[in-house]
């Protein structure tokens, strides 16, 4: 006998085993004990709430011979032929597939027939929303003067593409997103009958996933049976290729600390684990909102679904994280989701992680500079005064080139360099590209220059500074590419032509300074 799948073999067979629609199920069962029954009927709601479910069990209970409290007995004639799907009374039809206006009018033709065998003739409409308009204007009219013996259930996860007429014309009932805590007791339950182990943890990470679907749930811990008999939270992240919320916590730390290289690290770990990049930005997305509602929720049941222990993980690092840089990630992140459904995933990851960590503002876009504006209205109002970590501090440092290990970018605007460009830069580069792909983006376009004992990079990528600082590994590759080809070792800098000379001072930063040592609030005589 072929194998059943979960969700089918626990699928509720009356209104009563239906968890988490309680309010459209005590509906249905006491119109059904009144007798009130009504010819059309609308369930709208996300995939895998109970649509169908709830739609097969009305089929059975309106031709039920002995109803229970508005429940099919299950045991007549009727509810074990429909249930055996053998009752040719009961039709359901894919509208995703059979969506023509000829479909539609071979219907209308065959509800003037009489039921076979039942009570009702039954017609499950799926995915109701995919019919054409021309369909759409041919149900209306059946829907509009149905015989009496004939019922339609239509299902649909877009309701608001149905038109107005035939809304107006079906009972509606909405179906909700299904609890976590719910689901996770559902996943025990049936484990519990399936004489599997599942952890609290690993039910709760399957509810996570599910997003409030009770056949996504069933399907995933099917997944997870085949891999183990003792169901984990790891093994839920094996199976369904998850990063895990180890992952997730270090990887967003790296970027709380602006660690670009340890942040790269890991997801080169995570890659070689064979986790979809796609999937991790929409982990990585659900975590900083995870932390963005524990920054701001102050009460004790927050709408979050986790293990209290990766709560209390959320908790101790939202703390030291600011609001705007959690706001600021989480903007980040569902920038690059277009562009993630397509070329290369792995390569956009790292390109948003690098910017993530970038201690560069030279990006002015209208968040940047509000999140910039937001630290130095809070700087000035604590009575401090701002210093740009771009500006330099006296002449000499103006003349001195700075090496690759020092915190500060290179400001070298009275440097001469008494030659042009390197020819052989293009040729560095190639080599470079090798030891590290990562440079591609980074040194697209550059040049390079000769001073003494610096090779100085003229590159206008803004995130140069920040990798040059950051990546041992860029630095190495440029390092040992240039030796290579130029025969003797150089130390390494970035190149700032004289046009530039004044541009290292952030003017946001000059206006603050200017604003604080103004004594803003303090009464002046």
């Amino acid at each position: 006998m072929a194998y059943q799948a979960l969700y089918r073999k626990y699928r509720p067979t009356a209104f009563s085993d239906v968890v988490g629609q309680e309010h459209i199920t005590e509906t249905l069962k006491n119109q059904l004990s009144s007798g009130k029954i009504f010819h059309a009927y609308l369930f709208t709601g996300t995939r895998g709430t109970g649509k169908t479910t709830c739609a097969k069990i009305l089929s059975r209970a309106v031709n039920c011979l002995s109803p229970v409290n508005g429940d099919p007995c299950g045991e007549c004639a009727a509810c074990k032929s429909i249930a055996q799907g053998e009752n040719t009374d009961i039709a359901e039809i894919d509208a995703a597939s059979n969506n023509g206006v000829d479909d539609i009018r071979s219907l209308r033709d065959q509800v003037n027939f009489a039921p076979a065998n039942s009570k009702y003739r039954i017609y499950i409409i799926d995915e109701v929303h995919m019919l054409t308009d021309n369909a759409f204007n041919a149900l209306l009219k059946t829907l509009e003067e149905p015989p009496a013996h004939i019922i339609f259930i239509l299902a649909t996860t877009e309701v608001h593409k149905l038109p107005a007429t035939i809304l107006s014309r079906c009972q509606r009932f909405d179906f909700h997103r299904i609890d976590s805590d719910i689901i996770a007791q559902r996943l025990k339950f049936v484990a519990e009958k399936e004489r599997l182990t599942i952890t609290d943890g690993a039910a709760t990470l399957i509810a996570s996933a599910a997003d409030g679907g009770m056949r996504d749930a069933l399907s995933l811990l099917d997944l997870c049976v085949s891999s183990s008999e003792v169901i984990d939270e790891q093994t839920v992240s094996s199976v369904c290729g998850m990063a895990g919320q180890d992952y997730l916590c270090n990887l967003s730390e790296a970027i709380k600390n602006r660690d670009t290289s340890r942040a790269l690290t890991l997801l080169d770990e995570i890659h070689n684990s064979s986790i979809d990049m796609l999937r991790l930005l929409n982990e990585l997305t659900r975590h900083y909102r995870d932390l963005m509602i524990v920054k701001t929720v102050n009460s004790e049941k927050k709408p979050i679904v986790c293990s209290p222990d990766h709560l209390n993980a959320l908790s101790k690092q939202a703390e030291g994280y600011p609001l705007r840089d959690i706001m600021w990630s989480l903007k980040v992140l569902q920038e690059v989701f277009p562009a993630m459904q397509s070329g290369n995933r792995r390569l956009h990851m790292e390109m948003t992680l690098i910017r993530l960590c970038s201690k560069d503002d030279s990006n002015t876009t209208s968040a940047d500079l509000l999140r910039r504006i937001i630290a130095l209205e809070e700087s000035i109002s604590s009575g401090k005064t701002l210093v740009s970590n771009t500006a330099p501090k006296n002449n000499d440092e103006q003349t001195t080139p700075q090496t690759e290990s020092t915190p500060h970018p290179v400001d070298n605007d009275n440097i001469s360099v008494s030659d042009g460009p390197l020819d052989c830069w293009d040729e560095i580069l190639e080599q470079v590209c090798l030891l590290c792909p990562l440079a591609i983006g980074i040194l697209n376009g550059s040049k390079a220059y000769i001073k003494g004992d610096f090779l100085l990079i003229d590159a206008q990528n803004p995130m140069f500074r920040s990798m040059m600082n950051s990546s041992d590994t860029m630095r190495n590759s440029i390092r040992q590419a240039a030796e290579q080809k130029l025969g003797r070792a150089f130390r390494l800098g970035p190149y700032k032509a004289q046009a530039e000379k004044n541009s290292g001072v952030d003017p946001l930063m000059t206006v603050a300074n200017k604003l604080s040592n103004l004594k803003i609030g303090e009464n002046q005589e």
